[in-house]
């Protein structure tokens, strides 16, 4: 039991969240046809959303859950005609291991907190510049300045918040030129590493991204959520995979805001564009190929038609002067 303790406490996130479903959709208390949402699993597990988004994302490339015209997933293959069930996940008693329970809870204290603040540093900056006080984080939270510090210091690594001049912490604002920025160093970070990544890349997985594209394209529903989960296994597949580990964490950090403005806008009701749809498969299908040099150049192509239609949607919310709501450890800065 001890070992597997251990072993479980050196995993991600994403990977006990994973286990745990994986192992309840098996026994059948997650049965097929049932829709799984991020929200009510976080919630039971007690952890963030982004490591359950990862985890159905995987389970979705095993065939164990898929999309579906709707919200979230159903449990069971893509040609599955069982569902949509919807039931309220907590009352079907999931079997969730002490060892998964105690290795999701005995996170630091700023793995804790730290991705809803990335979550409400991103629902804020495409509205202006805004100032983060520590002592109203400490006190929102229940957690000390140490702790604060920390996530703050992770934060300012991602590139999603900075110090100014006067030692105060400040995120955003997210502009144009800032998008622009960022995607000119995809430009430059992502083709190469594609091309680096190219031989070692699990096929099995390629192909069953490829396929979900296809049947995806034909389609007429948009979900924006889903897209950008095809977005991010296209990244994990094709990219990451590089052997640079350098070169692999450069482009996760760059990401990072573009995805975040790429939320909020999802999250003011601005649709996706279908197109990357067609962009994404066409990468899929090159690399399958073998044509990795073509499906680099359809990636820069990706990029600059994906930047365009980011800054038109941005331009689209400058007309709002303030986000709904914003956390209350956030101060507006007047430019």
């Amino acid at each position: 039991m001890a070992m597997v303790r251990m072993q479980q406490s050196q995993q991600h996130r994403y990977e006990i969240v994973e286990e745990v479903l994986r192992t309840n959709i098996a026994s059948g208390r997650l049965p097929e046809g049932l829709v799984l949402l991020e929200g009510p699993i976080a919630e039971i597990l007690q952890t963030s959303r982004a490591p359950v988004q990862k985890a159905l994302q995987r389970l979705e490339v095993d065939r164990l859950v898929h999309r579906f015209d709707g919200r979230g997933y159903l449990v069971g293959p893509p040609e599955s005609r069982v569902g949509p069930l919807r039931k309220e996940i907590k009352s079907l008693g999931l079997d969730i291991p002490e060892a998964a329970d105690e290795a999701l809870q005995s996170r630091s204290s700023w793995e804790r907190i730290y991705d809803i603040v990335e979550t409400d540093v991103a629902g804020c900056v495409v509205f202006g510049q805004y100032r983060i006080v520590e002592n109203s984080l400490a006190e929102h939270f229940g957690v000390s300045r140490t702790v604060v510090r920390e996530v703050l210091s992770r934060l300012q690594e991602r590139g999603l918040v900075r110090k100014n001049q006067s030692s105060h912490w400040i995120a955003g604002p997210l502009t144009a030129k800032t998008i622009r920025d960022h995607f000119a160093l995809r430009r430059l970070l992502e083709p190469p590493a594609l091309i680096e990544a190219a031989p070692l890349v699990d096929r099995d997985q390629l192909e069953a991204l490829y396929e979900d594209l296809k049947e995806r394209e034909c389609v007429a529903f948009d979900d924006g959520e889903s897209l950008e989960a095809f977005e991010s296994r296209l990244i994990d597949i094709c990219v990451l995979t590089t052997p640079n580990e350098m070169l692999a964490q450069l482009i996760r950090d760059n990401l990072l805001p573009v995805l975040a403005s790429e939320r909020l806008l999802r999250q003011l009701g601005l649709p996706s564009d279908r197109a990357a749809l067609t962009e994404h498969r066409l990468i899929a299908e090159l690399i399958l190929r073998g044509a990795v040099d073509a499906a680099a150049a359809m990636l820069v192509r990706h990029l600059d038609a994906a930047m365009n239609r980011n800054i038109a949607q941005m331009k689209i919310v400058a007309v709002i002067s303030e986000p709904s709501s914003v956390a209350a450890y956030f101060t507006r800065v007047e430019a």
